[in-house]
């Protein structure tokens, strides 16, 4: 008898096929069973559930030990759906009171989440008011499924520093997804230290297992307790702010847009950070959260937008201290180099105006009168001396590395989040606007007095101010003192020297104290403070000028260093030098009648103006810093801080 082969054949095709098949649930069954956790986790859902418990959130301390943001309990309404069993959906609705069309937008809303699941807890109400969660414990019997969960809610003990301390918000789906921390329902900080500290404020979340039975109800705690976790609580802030100095200082912007950065030079904590105008933070907060934000963002004045550290300003005036130590170091002058100033700096065409005093005039009676003509010469002379740099384009890069080293062009690094880098152009900028080549020191003479292209925030000027009080150094600015239980940050102890000789910011310093004596910042002498300043009058084609000031004191002992920007209010001595006076003022001297007084008549100067509405008729002061003519179109402060 012949073999049939193709029988034989098919033999094999069918055995293979069973061994394939067997091999395949072999494989998941490995998946279900060993791998996969979905069911097993399925399983625990109908035996346990686990109850989060949140750990309480880090107090915040002001610099002196005064408490600035506490907690108090809120409570959210959680379901686990696939727990949830028909229910009076109109007795709910009362016990809420909600309408049976908000509920079903919450359900529908719910579902819709990306986070959803049926088996895992989901938010169905946040912030519940004690008499929704009276009422409601009394008859979540009724409602099986449901379960009240306790929270934390920020309050403030005072209604200023919103924009150093932020708020919290509930997390998104990005929230989530990049930190597995966060589940649906919780809290994360939003904007100012709250944010930048979030991984020490937040803490460590607990747990609670409870056991259920057949039928899905509680019974008790697993094992007695024994693997529950309790929450650990998040670390206590202290501040470097001074929280009545910061009232004080957002008491004198009333009416006003900028801001005023104070520090204490030696340790780089920041003392007031002001953003004009402002808010209260407790808006933020509870139920009326969302409507309160929209507000903010909507109104035409950016409450929001924290101008201390986001917003990019020419500097003006007082950027002439920095020019100063440069053309010292760089060998352009020294202190009895004399340029003439004919009203102003005239040159081939080319005219910048200045007012009148003594001519020609060297460096230390130029800062104190705010010479415009001097830094221009001087910035022209070292743009132009290819007998050191070979070019305009080399000689520039050496400029703007040494004000890169004071602390200019790039964030300096503070505690928060947003902060701008303003902008310090560098010769590859100027190539691509005239050519490589193509340009020398009268074409960017602007840069010179602070405009042009040059753009800084008003921690940058406070910081400098604070190099140039330290003679030659700067330590990191930053809001946070100390984070209970760790310490100092490493970052907030980092020393930057200068590439400045450390013999020259003694002239500068001197030239700085007759700025005040008797030159644009006499309203600044304070007998027995010996302060040191430096006006500026920043232009602006959109409107007046911008009013700015910086400044230091005491002289030989600075404990305070100052940077006042008030938007479209004219001279620098008009609002930001006494502004800055009264700060200094308060911070030595502490608080008086005296004091509280002259802070109130500055609230009542207001300097914001709209379209069609008559501008503050206030221009008192010296007009000794006054730019009339730049080469270059100056940038105004509605750039919103980025990179040019």
């Amino acid at each position: 008898m012949r073999k049939d082969y193709n029988l034989e054949k098919r033999k094999f095709v069918i055995g293979g096929f069973i061994v394939a098949i067997v091999f395949i649930y072999i494989i998941r069954l490995v998946q279900l069973q060993v791998l996969d956790s979905t069911y097993k986790a399925h399983a625990d859902n109908n035996a346990f559930m686990e109850k989060v418990i949140y750990p309480s959130r880090g107090l915040i301390y002001d610099r002196n030990g005064n408490l600035v943001v506490y907690n108090t309990p809120e409570y959210d309404l959680v379901m686990i759906p696939k727990d949830v069993v028909p229910f009076d959906t109109i007795d709910f609705c009362n016990t809420l009171k909600i309408s049976r069309a908000e509920f079903d937008h919450r359900w529908q809303e719910m579902r819709k989440g990306r986070n959803y699941s049926a088996f895992t807890q989901q938010v169905f109400m946040n912030h519940l008011t004690p008499e929704d969660y009276g009422r409601l414990q009394e008859k979540l019997y009724r409602f099986p499924g449901f379960y009240v969960v306790q929270r934390i809610l920020r309050q403030y003990n005072y209604p200023f520093a919103a924009n150093v301390l932020g708020d919290i918000r509930e997390v998104n789906a990005r929230d989530i997804e990049n930190d597995d921390y966060y589940r649906p329902g919780d809290y994360t900080g939003d904007l100012g230290i709250e944010k930048s500290y979030e991984n020490w404020l937040r803490g460590v979340k607990g747990k609670e297992i409870l056991i259920r039975d057949a039928t899905g109800k509680i019974k008790g705690r697993y094992n007695d307790g024994a693997d529950d976790v309790s929450p650990v609580a998040g670390n206590n802030l202290k501040l470097s702010i001074d929280i009545e100095l910061q009232a004080y200082g957002e008491l004198l912007m009333q009416g006003k847009v900028g801001a005023i950065v104070c520090i204490e030079p030696k340790t780089g904590e920041i003392l007031a950070l002001v953003s004009s105008p402002s808010y209260d933070p407790s808006l933020l907060m509870g139920k009326e959260r969302g409507k309160n934000y929209r507000d903010l963002v909507n109104n035409r004045l950016k409450p929001l937008y924290d101008r201390s550290i986001m917003a990019a300003y020419p500097p003006g005036s007082t950027f002439k201290p920095s020019q100063g130590l440069i053309f010292l170091q760089e060998g352009i002058i020294t202190t009895s180099t004399v340029f003439p100033c004919h009203r102003g700096y005239v040159n081939a065409g080319l005219r910048v105006g200045c007012h009148g005093h003594g001519s020609p005039i060297p460096l230390k009676p130029a800062l104190q009168t705010s010479c415009n003509a001097y830094f221009c010469w001087g910035f022209k002379y070292m743009m132009d001396k290819r007998s050191k740099y070979g070019s305009t384009g080399k000689a520039f890069e050496v400029w703007k590395n040494h004000m890169v080293s004071m602390g200019y062009g790039y964030k300096l690094g503070i505690d928060m989040p947003g902060e701008s880098r303003g902008f310090i152009p560098n010769t590859a900028f100027y190539d691509k606007i005239y050519g490589e080549g193509k340009w020398v020191g009268q074409t960017i003479i602007s840069d010179a007095i602070g405009q042009g292209e040059i753009l800084a925030t008003p921690l940058q000027i406070a910081n400098l101010s604070a190099t140039i009080a330290n003679r030659g150094y700067y330590i990191t600015p930053h809001v946070v003192k100390n984070i209970e239980g760790v310490g100092v940050l490493k970052k907030n102890l980092e020393r930057h020297d200068t590439d400045i000789d450390k013999n020259y910011y003694n002239d500068i310093v001197e030239g700085m104290r007759m700025a005040v004596l008797g030159g644009t910042c006499t309203r600044a002498n304070i007998p027995g403070l010996d302060v040191c300043g430096k006006t500026g009058t920043a232009q602006n084609p959109h409107g007046r000028d911008h009013s700015v000031f910086m400044g230091f004191a005491p002289m030989n002992d600075p404990k305070i260093a100052v940077c006042v920007y008030v938007e479209n209010a004219g001279f620098g001595a008009a609002f930001g030098v006494p502004i800055g006076a009264l700060m200094i003022q308060r911070y030595l001297r502490g608080n008086s009648p005296g004091l509280q007084a002259q802070g109130r008549a500055m609230a009542s100067r207001h300097t914001i103006t709209y379209p069609k509405v008559k501008k503050t008729s206030s221009t008192s002061g010296s007009k000794a810093d006054k730019n009339t003519q730049s080469t270059v179109k100056p940038v105004t402060s509605s750039n919103d801080g980025s990179k040019k």
